[in-house]
């Protein structure tokens, strides 16, 4: 990618016996286990790098949600553990990465880095070990801390190196590990990040036709993406809640499952569709179904939601039917278009999967499009429905998989990836 103004790129580093602080998103680890190592793997390059350079690499990043924020405090245990990572890194790569331990207060975490970690320094400038994994930065009281503890934190990761790399485009929240460390040390763009910010061009400024599709479980995690999505894209597509939400404030139908704070947001989507006619692509057959349980037979049924009429009550909203994608005027939009945005699983997982298949198959059918992937969920399914589809789409010049779904709605919804705190932090650094 082109410098930005400011913008310090890992290629302009002098990286040679420096000890380089990598921030990563390998938040891949659910309950103790890596389900898919995309967003590890997409690392790598940033990692040889520094390594070819002759740079001595300590690694950080989050794992999942172990604080409670209500309470206050920390839960410190295995299902949020960086070892996973560790252990895969090290038999992917061939190499020796120790991970220090610190001690914990009571239910509050770690209060910060401890001397201990000095040996570890130490041993990684002897090449005695290969690279240092800090443990989950989630662990530390430090790393969400809007307060001087937050500054404290940043202030001590930022002791353990000369350069700060940040590589984590799907860590697009403004923490200690993230942001703050900006403030004490040199920092620049690693690889993955530079190649995250130069596909979003791609839908700051699509090839048209350019349709967007998003679902979600609740409105208001996406309302400001969709209204941004809905001013760029040609068409927009929904699933999920959000769709059950927009049928519901749009025709009055009954549906199970809808927030009363979704509804509302959905009635004022509806309003704003309204500048836009024909924008929204309504899928016309959904699944119903009377249970959360799974797919019963006996308890699902496709319904046309055409020849319902208001005060219709449809029970659950559980999936979108493949005969949606088959109807004439959205299977020419979806063939018609040159680029296509996903960030989108449209059925109730694990059970209601046909218009997940369905979506996919019909995007894949598009030979001549761009198709961009939002990670996270979207990225999972695609992988565990469509197995053979995935392998393809991580090597194929049509595809590109974002690391960070809500990274890439974020930045759709700011208008520039320039706007997110982590990366405006690394355009201000005066380090350089």
């Amino acid at each position: 990618m082109e410098k930005n103004i400011g913008f310090n790129l890992l290629q302009d580093a002098d990286l040679k016996g420096k000890i380089v602080l990598v921030r990563v998103d390998h938040n891949v680890v659910k309950k103790g286990i890596i389900h898919d190592p995309y967003r590890i793997d997409a690392t790598i390059g940033t990692l040889y790098y520094i390594n070819a350079k002759g740079g001595k690499i300590i690694l950080m990043t989050h794992v999942g949600r172990p604080k409670n924020k209500k309470a206050g405090t920390i839960a410190i245990n295995e299902d949020t553990s960086i070892e996973p990572i560790v252990s895969y890194l090290e038999n992917k790569l061939h190499i020796n990465i120790k991970t220090p331990s610190f001690h914990v207060l009571e239910d509050k975490g770690y209060q910060g880095i401890e001397t201990s970690v000095n040996h570890l320094i130490k041993e990684l400038k002897e090449n005695k070990i290969d690279a240092i994994y800090l443990p989950n930065t989630r662990w530390f009281s430090g790393e969400e801390a809007k307060d001087e503890n937050g500054d404290r934190f940043a202030y001590q990761l930022a002791g353990l190196a000369d350069i700060f790399v940040n590589d984590a485009f799907g860590s697009w929240q403004a923490h200690a590990s993230t942001v703050g460390v900006t403030k004490y040390l040199p920092s620049y763009a690693g690889f993955l990040m530079q190649k995250e910010i130069s596909n979003l061009d791609r839908i700051y400024k699509p090839v048209k036709p350019f349709i967007a599709v998003v679902a979600g479980a609740k409105f208001d995690t996406k309302i400001d993406s969709l209204y941004a999505l809905l001013d760029l894209a040609d068409h927009l597509v929904l699933g999920g809640v959000i769709y059950n939400a927009y049928l519901a404030a749009k025709y009055g139908f009954k549906i199970n499952g809808i927030s009363d704070d979704d509804l509302q947001l959905a009635k004022e989507f509806v309003d704003y569709t309204k500048k836009h006619p024909g924008k929204v692509v309504e899928l016309p057959y959904v699944i119903s179904s009377d249970t959360l349980e799974g797919k019963i037979e006996g308890h699902y049924k496709v319904v046309d939601v055409r020849k319902c009429k208001s005060g219709d009550n449809l029970d659950y909203i559980c999936d979108i039917a493949k005969k949606s994608f088959e109807e004439k005027v959205v299977f020419d939009i979806f063939h018609k278009a040159r680029t296509i945005f996903v960030n989108a699983v449209m059925g109730f997982t694990p059970h209601f999967n046909d218009g997940t298949i369905a979506l996919d198959e019909l995007i894949d059918d598009n030979n001549e499009a761009i198709k961009l992937y939002g990670g996270g969920d979207t990225m999972q399914e695609l992988k565990r429905l469509l197995p053979g589809l995935y392998i393809i789409a991580l090597d194929s010049p049509k595809y590109y998989i974002f690391t960070g779904g809500g990274a890439v709605l974020k930045a759709i919804q700011e208008g520039s990836p320039m706007s997110m705190e982590p990366i405006e932090a690394l355009l201000n650094n005066n380090y350089i």
